[in-house]
């Protein structure tokens, strides 16, 4: 086929989750759909390969949740917060019940990166949608209708397309091009993670998120003795698990007394790179331009350490799939309720984010310290649990008013 030969109602630039989750959408909604991605190969990219239950109840609602759940997908049940402040036994009392989040929601659905790529791929395929792989210097200008230019098997191509879609992830190119002012906040940490085989010791429905230390670690199991390992740790240890010797480094800071099965982790066998980034919020307020809309980590992405990406991605695509079924004129306008509704969303989960990040990834003494003051505030009143609560649960699973600084000074005291 030759691209240049059509005119799709909407093209999509990145074939990763958030892109071919809409394209999976629209194409089943029969729209034509050209999905554009520059890679040849999905690789493990050390992100993007766990969904909080509020995220599987938005893969639900796009009808892929059957798609990730035949690519071998493995739910967790249970959260248990191993670390510096009890005996693992103590810490079970703690355990955090992730079947029971969100109604009709099994838990937490872990499943690799490449996997959910190419599994979502396939299903965009199978719908009717066109995937072209390896293409190259794309260009797009925003009007009614834009225009998106590329390179595709040595042949130069130009489309004008209904909508183009932004869905090219980070430093997102059509983002720039159309000129969205994007947003960041100062980076504060490191989060550093490594795909680990041979852990079968570790129990496949149970996660943990903790602290220990001057480390803060997630344990996320995929199933089948594969375990998706997170570190993170301060700017003045920016180094700690780069360069020679790092994986081994890695493994071994999983190797504490706080943690059960820690052989099992700290002996495990790598399955991927070793790789870190910073843990920072970025993002565009107003993700529309006409003829474009900016799609999962294009328009923005939150801080690693909440594992909020991939949720905000399917519920992207769920809402801009929405607005397109919902207003045949694919205006700016008939986008307004999903940047408004995104806006107000990504504020709230930002809230979240950078307080657990206080309350979390303060790596001294005096962090231990609001760390246990803090859990009994908790259990003494239970509204300050509620900015955690809706990372699970969902951004507009509890009341606005809780993500305020008055919940923030009632947690952290003196902070």
């Amino acid at each position: 086929m030759n691209p240049s030969d059509n005119k799709p109602d909407a093209v999509i630039v990145g074939a990763s989750i958030a892109g071919s989750a809409l394209a999976v959408s629209l194409a089943r909604s029969g729209y034509s759909v050209t999905l554009l991605e520059k890679s040849t190969v999905h690789v493990d990219r050390v992100r993007g390969e766990f969904i909080v239950p509020w995220g599987v109840a938005e893969a639900k609602a796009l009808g892929i949740l059957d798609v990730l759940e035949h690519a071998g997908a493995n739910y967790t049940v249970r959260s248990i917060p191993y670390g510096e402040e009890f005996s693992p036994e103590v810490a079970r009392k703690y355990t955090v019940p992730m079947d029971q989040m969100v109604p009709g929601i099994q838990g937490a659905l872990n499943l690799g990166h490449p996997s959910i790529c190419n599994a979502l791929n396939d299903a965009a395929i199978g719908a009717g949608a066109t995937l072209l792989r390896g293409v190259d210097r794309i260009q797009v200008k925003a009007g009614l209708p834009p225009q998106i230019e590329f390179t595709h098997s040595g042949a130069n191509h130009s489309i004008s397309p209904k909508i183009v879609i932004g869905a090219d992830g980070r430093g997102s190119a059509v983002a720039r091009q159309v000129g969205f002012e994007r947003h960041a906040d100062p980076i504060h940490h490191i989060l550093t993670g490594l795909l680990v085989d041979d852990a079968g010791e570790w129990p496949a429905d149970e996660q943990s998120i903790g602290v220990d230390g001057d480390l803060g670690f997630y344990i996320f199991p995929q199933g089948h003795g594969r375990i998706r390992l997170y570190a993170t740790h301060g700017l003045d240890q920016r180094n700690r698990f780069a360069g020679d010797g790092a994986v081994e480094r890695f493994l071994q800071a999983f190797d504490r007394p706080s943690l059960p099965h820690r052989g099992s982790l700290s002996r495990a066998r790598p399955a991927g790179p070793c790789h870190g980034y910073p843990n920072n919020d970025v993002w565009i307020d107003n993700p529309v331009a006409p003829g474009v809309v900016l799609i999962g980590d294009a328009a923005s992405h939150n801080d690693p350490s909440g594992g909020q990406g991939i949720s905000i991605a399917l519920k992207d695509a769920r809402l801009v799939s929405e607005a397109l079924e919902a207003n045949k004129a694919w205006t700016p306008e008939a986008f307004a309720p999903y940047a408004s509704q995104r806006r107000e969303q990504m504020r709230r989960i930002r809230f979240s984010t950078r307080l657990l990040a206080i309350y979390r990834m303060e790596f001294t003494d005096e962090g231990s310290r609001r760390r246990r003051d803090g859990r009994q505030r908790m259990v003494a009143d239970p509204e300050l649990m509620l900015p955690f609560a809706a990372m699970q649960k969902g951004p507009f699973a509890v009341p606005s008013e809780v993500f305020s600084k008055t919940i923030w000074d009632r947690l952290l005291g003196d902070a």
